[in-house]
């Protein structure tokens, strides 16, 4: 059980150094596949805000590893169900083409467009 703590721990640890590098935005290249891309294809992506989200997202994975840290030292089972859930859940939900500014830039002028018709229905 010690080894499992210990292993737990060191993926913690791991994962939040991770999430600063990101959050930093220093580490777009460790990003899989984000790397293999051809230098155009990178220059269609919002770096910056894909390495924040990455960062995000390396904090909040890492918290629901500690729920299976505590999960094992605790022995409460329900906790590693509810962490697992919460792991898988974060990719599910979050798995989406977002940072490519042309989406970005056209998911901005959709809301420009709602909000000059809200002003029209509202004169």
């Amino acid at each position: 059980m010690i080894t499992i703590i210990i292993i737990f721990a060191f993926i913690v640890v791991l994962m939040i150094l991770l999430g600063v590098i990101f959050f930093l935005g220093k580490g777009p290249s460790l990003i899989a596949g984000f790397n293999t891309l051809s230098k155009e294809e990178k220059e269609k992506y919002d770096t910056v805000a894909l390495g924040i989200f990455m960062g995000k997202m390396m904090f909040a994975l890492s918290f629901s590893v500690v729920l299976w840290l505590i999960s094992q030292i605790y022995d409460m089972n329900w906790l590693f169900y509810f962490g697992l859930v919460l792991f898988i859940g974060l990719f599910v939900f979050f798995a989406r083409n977002r940072f490519k500014k042309d989406v970005v830039q056209q998911s901005g002028q959709i809301v420009k467009e709602l909000l000059s018709l809200n002003k029209n229905i509202t004169n």
